[in-house]
């Protein structure tokens, strides 16, 4: 009630200050809301790369590119679109070990650009991978319908977290006639917008959770991944436990879902974040499901009360939700075959730079020494240093002096 005060209370004085304010168009977020204890491991976890965003796009560029060959001038085209600044040549030059440039044999010299042989091994290794992970695919996609109000979502709408459970941009082509038994395409208006992916059939086998999963025949209940330090926090967690019994996200008993809807909401995020590739989640696009996976309108609120459970974090000014059983200090515990490929796509983009940056700074010294820069330096340097000693052995003098006059 005194923070409710509080936000009243200033309000009514911004009100004064501003006959037609915009700022009411915003509600106005306590800082307790949104904040938890950081925790330096899932922080580090959380460090997403850059550079590694931007070249993946670029990556998916040349997939789409005939060859897997594009123009360097097409990719400096959409530089601004991926945020960058200067000359997409530079860009690509950093890493070597991803990408080649050449110049056009049809005699106009355009540059062109392609991967690198060991990227295109790792390439071909990625597109192997989400061939073998199909299954798993469509068992993912099985469970978020299964999940779902009415057993249905809208495609548009749930492109915003498709690539979280790791399903491709053509997934719809690629699951949907393979698995005709399970899903199918609805489109009422004829409308892209209206278009939604339904389940056929009820898959009793994939209607189990994580968490009934983990318990191996015994009640199944959430488990705290807290230290034993937080006490305040644990004795909390015991009692939402202890509280109800757990509730199946998939449970479909009326009586289940009325019981306990806190419960059961805790029940459905945790499950959402299982199925996810990296067990965390943009909370702002999990808000956007919260009519078909019956989700509180202050999901920040639910997740914050939990934290034995959910890590919040604020890293990018991205709110983020993690499930915290799923990482082992910043290691994430289960990778799945997707993760382990866009993994080595990351260590073979760095050991490219690196090597850009090292023959860099071979080149600057070089230029530097014809100069005769570095010969300078290091005559000033020793210069320096010998100045530095015999500086040092007069006041070593000077002390002892001082030290044996004053004792006779």
């Amino acid at each position: 009630m005194a923070t409710k005060r509080v936000l009243h209370h200033h309000h009514h004085l911004l009100l004064l200050q501003n006959p037609n304010p915009s700022f009411l168009l915003t509600p106005i977020r306590t800082h307790s809301l949104w904040s938890m204890s950081k925790d330096p491991s899932l922080e580090s976890a959380l460090s997403r790369n850059r550079r590694w965003t931007v070249n993946n796009q670029i990556k998916n560029l040349l997939l789409r590119s005939p060859d897997r060959t594009s123009t360097v001038r097409s990719l400096q085209s959409r530089f601004k679109a991926l945020g960058l600044r200067g000359s997409a040549l530079n860009w690509l030059h950093k890493y070597p070990c991803c990408f080649q440039t050449l110049t056009n044999s049809s005699g106009n010299g355009e540059p062109l650009f392609r991967f690198s042989p060991r990227m295109e091994a790792l390439v071909d290794e990625d597109l192997s991978a989400a061939d073998l992970a199909e299954p798993l695919m469509a068992a993912r996609l099985a469970r978020l319908l299964m999940m779902s109000r009415g057993h249905r979502l809208n495609v548009v709408k749930f492109n915003a977290l498709r690539k979280s459970f790791g399903l491709p941009d053509d997934y719809i082509l690629r699951l949907v006639p393979k698995h005709p038994d399970t899903f199918r395409v609805l489109s009422g208006t004829g409308r892209r917008s209206s278009m939604e992916i339904e389940l056929v059939k009820w898959d009793p086998d994939l209607a189990v959770s994580a968490v009934e999963s983990a318990a191996s025949g015994s009640p199944p209940r959430f488990s705290c991944s807290l230290p034993e330090t937080w006490i305040k926090s644990r004795e909390k967690f015991d009692e939402f436990n202890d509280k109800t019994p757990y509730i199946s996200p998939y449970s479909k008993n009326l009586v289940d879902l009325d019981s306990d809807p806190e419960k059961r909401a805790v029940g459905v995020v945790h499950e959402l974040l299982s199925l996810t590739l990296w067990k965390k989640a943009s909370i702002l696009k999990l808000e956007h499901f919260r009519k078909e996976f019956g989700l509180p309108e202050k999901l920040n609120r639910l997740l914050m009360r939990h934290p034995c459970i959910f890590y919040v974090s604020n890293k990018y000014k991205i709110y983020t939700v993690v499930l915290r059983e799923g990482y082992r200090g910043s290691e994430l515990i289960e990778r799945d075959p997707m993760v382990v490929v866009k993994d080595k796509f990351g260590e073979l983009m760095q050991e490219g730079l690196h090597e850009y940056n090292r023959r860099r700074c071979a080149a600057n010294l070089e230029k530097k020494r014809k100069r005769g820069e570095i010969g300078a330096r290091v005559k000033k340097e020793e210069e320096e240093d010998e100045g530095e000693k015999v500086e040092k052995r007069e006041e070593r003098r000077r002390f002892y002096k001082v030290l044996f006059d004053e004792d006779q």
